[in-house]
C-alpha cells in the first residue's frame, strides 16, 4: 500500500530562477556556488575537498542543478528509479510559507506585506501594541536585522530593561526575541500568538518567537524553542487532501507551524540531527496511505543566513548520508521526494533568502524513473497526491511516469 515522504531541505536552491532579477538575485545559486567553493578548496573548515553527495547525486541532484541553470546535463550515476528535475515558483515571494504552500499544491494568491528595509521598521501604533501585549513600556530593535547579531547587540539591554527585541528581515515577518528565562518562554509565546492575527490581517506572513539564553559576558544563544505563527494557507493543501481522504499526515520539524496546524495529525520537533532519526523511524513505522512531511531548517537558519559556506557544505554531506539510510528503508510502494522551498546562497550579498529554482528528486524503489524537466512547485504536491491515490485540488499536474 502506498506511502509518501516529502522532505524539504530548507533553502537548498539550485539557481536559474527566471525572475531572480526581480528580487535582486540574478545569478544566485546556492548549490552551485557551494560546490564551486568546495572544489576550489574554499570550504575546508570541518571538511575537505569537493562537495560529496553521492546519494543525492544518484537521485539526480547534479543533473537537476545543471538543468536549472541551463548547463549540459550528465546522467552518470543516476539510478533508473530516480525521478529528477527542477521546480520554478510562481508565488511572489522567496520565503518559507510561499515555498511550502506551493509545494503542497497552493500558490500564494496575494502580495505579502513587508516592513521598511531602512529606518524604523514599525510604526508607533504597532510598537505600542507590542509593548502592551508584552506588558512593557516599549520595545527594542525596531529595524531590519540578523537575529544572531541583534541579540548580541541588544541582549544585555533587554535583560536590564525587560523590553522585547523586535525586528524583521527581507521576508514578510515580525520577529520577537526575548530571554527564555528572564522574560519567560510562555510570556514570549503568548505575546506572539496574540499579535499574529493583527499582522496576518495585513498579509504579514509570520510572527516568529525567537527565545534565547545566556549573558553578555558568556554570549547569547538562541534555543530550539522557536515558534512560528504563520498565516493560514488560502486553500486546502496536500495535507488537507490526504486527511480528507482518510490518510494520516505526520509532520517533522516546523511543518505544523508553516501550515498553521491544518491537515496535521502529529508533529515532532528538534535539531536537524534528531529530525533525521525521526524520519528514519517514520519510514519504518508510518502506516499505509500516509504522508510524512519533513523540514530540515538548519541549512537556512545556521548556514545560509550566516553566510557560512563550509558549514552549509558540511550540512549537505551530513544530510546525504542520512537520506541514504532513509532511502535504504523505503518499501517498493513508497515514494520519497527531496526538494527545497527557496534558496539562501551563502556566497550572496546580505543575509537573506535568494530567489532560485529548487531540485526535485524523487525515488520510487523498483518503479520507472526519469527526467521531469522544469516543473512547478505545485506539481510536487499533486504528484504526491497521485502516488497516494488522493484527489488533488490544486493547479499543478503530476509528473509521475
Amino acid at each position: 500500500m502506498p506511502r509518501a515522504f516529502l522532505v524539504v531541505l530548507d533553502s537548498v536552491g539550485c539557481g536559474g530562477a527566471l525572475d531572480a532579477g526581480d528580487f535582486g538575485d540574478q545569478g544566485a545559486d546556492t548549490l552551485g556556488h557551494i560546490a564551486a567553493a568546495c572544489a576550489a578548496g574554499a570550504a575546508d573548515e570541518g571538511r575537505r575537498g569537493p562537495l560529496l553527495t553521492p546519494v543525492l547525486d544518484s537521485l539526480g541532484l547534479r543533473a537537476a542543478m545543471a538543468l536549472a541553470t541551463g548547463r549540459s546535463v550528465s546522467l552518470a550515476g543516476v539510478r533508473p528509479d530516480a525521478i529528477w528535475g527542477a521546480a520554478q515558483e510562481v508565488s511572489k515571494g522567496k520565503d518559507t510559507p510561499s515555498g511550502h504552500w506551493e509545494l503542497a499544491g497552493v500558490p500564494v494568491p496575494w502580495d505579502w506585506g513587508y516592513f521598511p528595509k531602512s529606518g524604523p521598521a514599525f510604526d508607533a501604533d504597532l510598537c505600542a501594541h507590542v509593548a502592551q501585549l508584552a506588558g512593557t513600556d516599549g520595545i527594542l530593535g525596531n529595524c531590519l536585522a540578523s537575529g544572531t547579531e541583534i541579540i548580541a547587540r541588544l541582549g544585555d539591554e533587554h535583560l536590564r530593561s525587560g523590553w522585547p527585541i523586535c525586528y524583521t528581515s527581507s521576508d514578510s515577518v515580525f520577529q520577537i526575541a526575548a530571554h527564555e528565562e528572564a522574560f519567560g518562554l510562555d510570556r514570549l509565546l503568548q505575546c506572539c500568538a496574540e499579535l499574529a492575527p493583527h499582522l496576518h490581517a495585513k498579509k504579514i506572513g509570520r510572527v516568529i518567537a525567537r527565545p534565547f539564553v545566556g549573558t553578555a559576558e558568556q554570549g547569547f544563544t538562541r534555543t530550539q524553542n522557536r515558534r512560528d505563527y504563520a498565516i493560514a494557507p488560502p486553500a486546502p493543501t496536500l495535507c488537507d487532501w490526504v486527511q480528507e481522504s482518510g490518510g494520516r499526515v505526520d509532520a517533522i520539524g516546523k511543518i505544523k507551524d508553516i501550515f498553521s496546524g491544518r491537515g496535521i495529525d502529529s508533529v515532532v520537533k528538534g535539531p536537524d540531527h534528531e529530525l533525521m532519526t525521526h524520519l528514519e523511524r517514520a519510514v519504518q513505522n508510518a502506516p499505509d496511505h500516509s504522508l510524512t512531511f519533513a523540514n530540515f531548517v538548519e541549512f537556512d537558519s545556521l548556514y545560509g543566513h550566516r553566510r557560512d559556506v563550509a558549514g552549509y557544505a558540511r550540512a549537505l554531506e551530513w544530510a546525504d548520508a542520512g537520506l541514504g539510510r532513509v532511502a535504504a528503508l523505503l518499501r517498493k510502494d513508497d515514494m520519497m521526494i527531496v526538494t527545497a522551498d527557496h534558496g539562501n546562497d551563502p556566497t550572496w550579498a546580505g543575509t537573506d533568502h535568494t530567489r532560485e529554482r529548487v531540485p526535485v528528486l524523487g525515488l520510487r524503489p523498483g518503479a520507472r524513473g526519469g527526467d521531469i524537466g522544469i516543473c512547478s512547485f505545485a506539481d510536487v504536491g499533486v504528484s504526491v497526491a497521485a502516488h497516494l491515490g488522493v484527489p488533488a485540488q490544486g493547479p499543478g499536474r503530476s509528473f509521475l511516469p
